[in-house]
């Protein structure tokens, strides 16, 4: 089965890319070092399914290299990046992913990766997982299991638990310490802002950041644009982490109140409908609207659209403006989807450095406990969260105490 990429010639661009990023990844280049000989996974059939840019591919050609038949698909269809793609080709891994590819054949190019009658997955969002209960249900039973890398796939993986539907044992990876303290706070923290300022090229000192949601990836935008010297409004529907924000220093108000005074709004709730119509039509000319969730539903681009007097146009790349009635210009950054990736390249390296070697630790748990896992969502064992962070502060030339026995018998004495 052939690739399908936008353009093999640009491979060279991609490699180059890839290249940078094996250099501030150790762990994935521990895990090359100690399991390419082994071939851990030699012979299985692996899907993975996220994002596809630099640190996604090194992570495909890590599994490679440790002997698995992988095959890549994006998992979003403005994140894919043309030449990270045409580059993993190259390298000799089945690659279904085009830029801006439209939603039938970004559901083609799963179909196709499925194709491949995987023994092991990788999810991001849910998609793949999804098609595996519904269209694909043939390929339930060689399967040993999957992972899955986001707030949002885990949220709809529970949703399948609770109804007693998933078919097959899946990691939440996402809910592994060395994924969301580091990856959501710092990842989306970094990344968010860096889509923003690279599209915009707009300062965020002196405005006002409205922040939708205060989980991890809330937190981590926060902490940014106040770093950046914003003032942050937050917005939240949980009481708890309400509070946990005006502690923090933020001021937390509805979104009707927030979205008269915000200059830039940034949503992270998972959730649809997060800014519609009614806080649109009382927001100041020229604000910025950007996305961080997973799915392009969190501003409601009906909304925009109905609201718009004039067709939207693109004022600048990456940036669609809306004309209201009143005169005010709404600009919605990367068509909605994920700004760090859309307008962006992701999160840091050293940030999906540790994210990746839990995917990586995920299809090892898998394969060794092959058959011995009931169908059900389950968390990797704490002691390889542990594990990835000692090699990684290692690797940053940093280290930490160890108890000595006598400190560990009274901490454990009854």
């Amino acid at each position: 089965m052939e690739s399908i990429i936008r353009d093999i010639n640009l491979a060279e661009s991609g490699q180059k890319k890839i290249d940078w990023v094996k250099g501030h990844m150790p762990l994935l280049n521990y895990f090359n070092e100690k399991y390419g000989p082994t071939q851990l996974f030699k012979g299985i059939n692996m899907v993975v399914t996220i994002h596809l840019e630099a640190k996604t591919a090194y992570l495909a050609l890590t599994l490679k290299n440790c002997g698995a038949n992988v095959t890549v698909t994006g998992s979003n269809p403005l994140s894919t990046q043309d030449d990270v793609a045409a580059a993993l080709a190259a390298n000799g891994i089945k690659v279904f992913a085009t830029h801006g590819c439209t939603d039938k054949e970004y559901d083609m190019y799963l179909d196709k990766a499925l194709d491949t009658h995987p023994q092991l997955i990788v999810d991001d969002g849910g998609d793949l997982v999804s098609k595996l209960h519904t269209t694909r249900r043939e390929l339930i039973p060689d399967l040993y299991g999957g992972s899955e890398e986001t707030t949002t796939g885990v949220n709809r993986l529970r949703a399948l638990v609770d109804s007693g539907k998933l078919a097959f044992p899946m990691i939440a990876v996402n809910d592994c310490n060395c994924k969301y303290l580091f990856d959501n706070r710092y990842g989306t923290g970094q990344s968010s802002w860096d889509g923003i300022m690279r599209t915009s090229n707009l300062a965020v000192a002196g405005k006002t950041v409205v922040v939708a949601g205060y989980g991890w990836c809330g937190k981590g935008v926060a902490m940014r644009a106040k770093g950046m010297g914003a003032r942050v409004v937050v917005t939240e529907v949980n009481p708890i982490k309400g509070i946990e924000a005006v502690f923090d220093g933020f001021e937390t108000l509805p979104m009707q109140e927030a979205a008269r005074k915000g200059d830039i709004f940034v949503t992270v709730t998972g959730c649809k409908d997060v800014i519609r119509k009614e806080h649109m039509e009382v927001m100041k000319d020229g604000v910025l609207l950007a996305n961080a969730g997973h799915f392009d539903v969190e501003i409601n681009k009906h909304d925009l659209e109905a609201l718009s007097v004039k067709p939207p146009f693109e004022a600048r790349k990456n940036i669609t403006a809306y004309t209201l009635a009143n005169g005010h210009q709404l600009n919605l950054l990367g068509e909605g989807r994920l700004v760090n990736l859309a307008c962006g390249d992701g999160h840091p390296t050293e940030i999906m450095d540790l994210s990746f070697a839990m995917q990586f630790l995920a299809m090892r748990h898998l394969l060794e406990n092959k058959g011995k896992l009931e169908k059900g969502l389950y968390v990797l064992p704490e002691e390889l969260d542990r594990e990835v962070a000692l090699i990684k502060l290692h690797a940053m030339g940093f280290g930490i105490d160890k108890l000595s026995p006598e400190q560990e018998a009274y901490l454990h004495h009854a």
